[in-house]
């Protein structure tokens, strides 16, 4: 056998290989939690900026949340809302796009966030202190807006939703 003819034989069984491994996934992605979508804005010194995001209300959707996700929108990002201030632990297993996690008091105020938080770790994020949510967005959105501690994010589980 030559080169050129193990190239399109490999190049075959690589093409058959994907398309099993698209099949499988789709049958997995079908299993995978569905999310309601939201709007929130985060207000820092530098503005308010509005983004679309997913709520992660239920067990299974917060066990789930960005894992599988292969992209996220720059404006776009999913909301863990847990009711109670507590501590909070995140990872980022199966999670495939590295995010900025903020995380969020009962009023709407930012009291921790971790930054740039490394895709497929099993290394424990959690909160320094109690809080009731989480927000998870793309790595580098937390320095582009300049977030910092005691800013604000406006949604109505905060009670402080703007129209």
């Amino acid at each position: 056998m030559t080169i050129r003819t193990i190239g399109p034989v490999l190049s075959r069984r690589a093409v058959l290989v994907g398309a099993g491994l698209t099949a499988l996934s789709a049958a997995a992605r079908a299993q995978l939690a569905t999310f309601s979508k939201s709007k929130l804005v985060i207000e820092t010194e530098k503005g308010k900026f509005p983004f679309d995001i997913e709520l992660a209300l239920t067990q299974p959707q917060m066990a789930q949340g960005l894992m599988f996700r292969r992209a996220l929108a720059a404006d776009a990002g999913m909301l863990f809302d847990y009711g109670d201030p507590q501590q909070i632990a995140m990872w980022m297993k199966n999670t495939l796009i590295p995010l900025d996690m903020v995380f969020i008091a009962k009023d709407g105020k930012v009291v921790d966030f971790h930054e740039r938080a490394v895709p497929m770790s099993l290394d424990t994020i959690e909160t320094k202190v109690p809080a009731r949510a989480v927000l998870e967005v793309n790595a580098g959105t937390i320095a582009r807006l300049d977030v910092r501690i005691g800013d604000t994010i406006h949604h109505a589980f905060f009670g402080n939703a703007l129209s």
